[in-house]
């Protein structure tokens, strides 16, 4: 998968026609999302109170939707311009459980179970609330981790709604009473980008340079991608200036990426971590990224997983799993089926559907 040179989805044991009917009901069912994405954030996308709410990090416009479809490694279908560098959202979240990967197999972690403070000692994880906080908590989002990060408090995210469940609207960027650290799931963007930059403190060095060097290099992924965070983000670490990324564009940022280069690292999942016969992330690693939270069994390690409560999977392998960002965007990870699929500005509550009309087409 060096060149992703287009095949004929039949040599793949793929329905052509049915693949393009899956394809145009992708297109005909594109993101409501405005494709000016910084007016998006402007119009309050994210439902957040003014003006802490604000857009603090890059922002660009979105084109319209485009997808890889991959099967045994090899490129079946593309629609939309699979080469533009968009904004992803929260598909950063899973490139950030990548990096965590590199630093698990190069010993900077050793233990991802034991206080993130052990390592990090800058003062974010001195308090009462804040001294238990493990990696693990903060990959599964059970962290419960309190303060204020580039000037977003914690309780902005409380009571955030991800999945279509509106219980709680009415109480959105309110705070809550916090639990212990792993008694609690919340989607919650500030905590992911403490996590960032706790990582980003364990390497010494910026997050992208990992990404590139250890990642995206090896797997011959282009060059065009971009990860940002914050304009007051930037900080001194080992007498050099460098930007702690975050992990979404929830306030802008986050990664920029092409359709195809997400799915090279769709493709690097599926193979367990590994490209070409070289161990890029440990497939421990991999294999703990899709274990189910005990108190959320529908995510894993900055990765959603296939469960009756997400609802964006229904109908696909249980074993099935994938990467999602706001608009909607997905890297779906099939390994039952063999199959990669990138999809990206597709209504949220069309996505199950339209991979369903994918799978479909794999002839039995």
């Amino acid at each position: 998968m060096h060149s992703l040179i287009e095949i004929d989805p039949q040599k793949a044991g793929m329905d052509g026609s049915l693949l393009s009917k899956a394809i145009d009901f992708a297109i005909k069912n594109e993101s409501s999302m405005d494709r000016n994405i910084g007016a998006a954030l402007e119009k309050g996308h994210f439902e957040e109170p003014w003006p802490i709410g604000k857009t603090i990090g890059p922002v660009k416009s979105r084109k319209a939707g485009s997808g890889v479809i991959l099967r045994s490694g090899q490129l079946v279908k593309t629609w939309g311009d699979t080469e533009y560098v968009d904004m992803t959202f929260s598909i950063s979240k899973s490139y950030l459980s990548l990096c965590m990967g590199i630093a698990v197999k190069d010993g900077i972690i050793p233990d991802i179970h034991a206080p993130i403070k052990d390592i990090v000692k800058d003062g974010g994880f001195d308090s009462d609330q804040n001294k238990d906080i493990t990696w693990a908590h903060m990959l599964q989002l059970t962290s419960e981790w309190e303060g204020t990060l580039w000037d977003k408090p914690d309780w902005i995210d409380h009571y955030r709604d991800v999945m279509g469940d509106t219980t709680h609207a009415e109480k959105r960027g309110s705070k809550r009473t916090l639990q212990p650290p792993g008694s609690y799931w919340e989607y919650n963007d500030v905590r992911v980008n403490q996590l960032s930059f706790a990582l980003m403190r364990a390497f010494g060095r910026s997050l992208p340079e990992v990404l590139q060097e250890r990642i995206m290099g090896p797997i011959g992924a282009s060059k065009t991608w971009e990860w940002h965070g914050y304009e007051n983000s930037w900080l001194e670490l080992n007498g050099k200036k460098i930007q702690s990324v975050s992990g979404g564009a929830h306030w802008g940022g986050g990664l920029w990426i092409s359709t195809k280069d997400h799915a090279r690292v769709g493709q690097l999942m599926l193979n367990k971590g590994r490209w070409n016969d070289e161990e890029i992330i440990p497939e421990k690693w991999i294999e703990e990224c899709t274990t189910p939270c005990s108190i959320a069994p529908f995510y894993g390690y900055l990765w959603w997983l296939n469960d009756l409560r997400n609802g964006l999977l229904s109908g696909t392998p249980k074993s099935a799993y994938c990467a999602m960002g706001v608009g909607t965007q997905v890297i779906y990870v099939d390994p039952e089926n063999d199959v990669v699929v990138v999809a990206r500005w597709i209504e949220q509550d069309k996505v199950s559907e339209f991979l369903r009309m994918v799978l479909a087409s794999i002839e039995k």
